[in-house]
């Protein structure tokens, strides 16, 4: 019999009608990126309708499963996850040698989709469980070893972008669970090395921040020695690094850096999205009317670019809408992540709201030149399947906290 403190609450409103809104912008900017004479784009639109329908089904049985049964086959669904992973590496399909998708008849499945809510999964069980002491270095390297997994599966693909966001979820999951902000920022610190590690003066002026803060966290030499060598040996690597990545992958993050000037490629991409976000005005050019749009200037303007599509057609006003729709549902997941009584119905949302909002800042980012290309979609607007049903699972696990936010398990 369920306590007067367990009883389920309402569906939170606010987070259901910003995820309603931003389908329905996704759908309209779709259906004009995708207006032409060309079969194969106008049945996307199609296609993403039917998405729509299947991932609503999908999401109303997430939003009723309790919370309780993902905690127990968490790690279940972690290993399922993997095996597709390697399994997509010998049978996927792609063009240049890429292998992501499984093609299923009509249908192309993203098993890096499905392994993002099932690391997910694992690592908020995994932070979840009884006398978990993150001071302990051995369970911080455990929690990164979850993620790291499915993570360089996905680089083997190569899809650097998609192995990002899991990278982006686990620190924000660990300080939920009470990790210090010390020993988050010598977790970033190597991050810091590796980016600052292509200029001499740049390594210099980030191993000065780095051995400030530790003299300053008066931590004593035990601390200071051993984070000390292993930013220096980072510095080092980073050369070796470099030489691994894929040409395309070192352009983008050149031309990203200002370092390369690439009009015709990536900068035409990100150049092209600029002119028509800009073009745009406070209230748009119209519906189907963009001009960069219809003449299909945009690159990728149904799927990566679709802001830009936005950008043009609805203006500052339908940006600003997009966006606040995001803010609002983000907002309502850690009040929900806040108010929840399960650590680990709480980390689940922290997560699934981390893994949105890497998406967002990347991919509106990237169509203003401030990110780099990393063809990461933007949640719920960009054409998509995988990604589509992806997004509205996490959007039910939110909900389905929220719903038993007083219910301990």
């Amino acid at each position: 019999m369920i306590r007067a403190d367990e009883k389920l609450s309402g569906y939170d409103a606010w987070i259901i009608v910003a995820t309603a809104l931003l389908i329905f912008m996704g759908l309209m900017a779709v259906y004009s990126a995708t207006l032409t004479n060309n079969p194969a784009l106008q049945n996307n639109f199609v296609k993403q309708v039917i998405w729509v329908f299947l991932g609503i089904i999908v999401a109303s049985a997430v939003v009723l499963m309790p919370m309780k049964w993902f905690y127990q086959y968490a790690y279940v669904l972690y290993g399922i996850s993997i095996l597709l992973l390697v399994l997509v590496l010998f049978l996927g399909k792609g063009s240049g040698g890429v292998h992501r998708w499984f093609i299923l008849g009509p249908v192309r499945f993203q098993p890096s989709e499905v392994a993002k809510i099932a690391t997910l999964f694992a690592l908020a069980r995994y932070l979840s469980e009884e006398n978990r002491n993150l001071g302990q270095i051995k369970e911080v390297l455990i929690g990164f070893v979850i993620v790291l997994v499915p993570m360089a599966l996905i680089v083997k693909e190569p899809d650097l972008g998609t192995a990002l966001v899991f990278a982006a979820m686990v620190l924000p999951m660990m300080y939920w669970t009470g990790l210090s902000l010390f020993s988050v920022f010598l977790l970033i610190a190597p991050a810091i090395t590796l980016v600052s590690a292509f200029t001499l003066k740049t390594f210099f002026l980030a191993m000065l921040l780095i051995v400030g803060v530790m003299l300053l966290s008066r931590r004593g030499l035990k601390v200071l020695i051993p984070n000390f060598l292993i930013n220096i040996g980072v510095g080092v690597m980073t050369p070796i690094l470099w030489a691994k990545l894929h040409a395309y992958q070192k352009k983008r993050i050149l031309t990203f850096l200002g370092l390369e000037q690439d009009p015709r490629g990536l900068g035409y991409q990100v150049l092209q999205s600029k002119v028509a976000i800009g073009s745009g005005g406070v209230f748009g050019k119209g519906w189907k009317e963009g001009t960069q749009t219809q003449l299909r200037f945009l690159p990728e303007q149904h799927t990566d670019f679709i802001f830009s599509v936005v950008g043009e057609e609805f203006g500052f006003v339908g940006v600003l809408l997009v966006l606040t729709a995001f803010f609002v549902l983000l907002w309502r997941a850690f009040n929900i992540a806040a108010e929840s009584r399960s650590r680990f119905s709480s980390l689940v949302v922290v997560g699934a709201a981390i893994i949105i909002t890497f998406h967002v800042v990347v991919n509106t980012g990237m169509t203003v030149g401030i990110m780099p290309v990393t063809g990461l979609p933007l949640p719920f607007l960009s054409y998509g399947g995988s990604s589509l049903l992806a997004n509205l699972i996490l959007i039910a696990l939110i909900l389905n906290a929220g719903r038993r936010k007083f219910q301990y398990f």
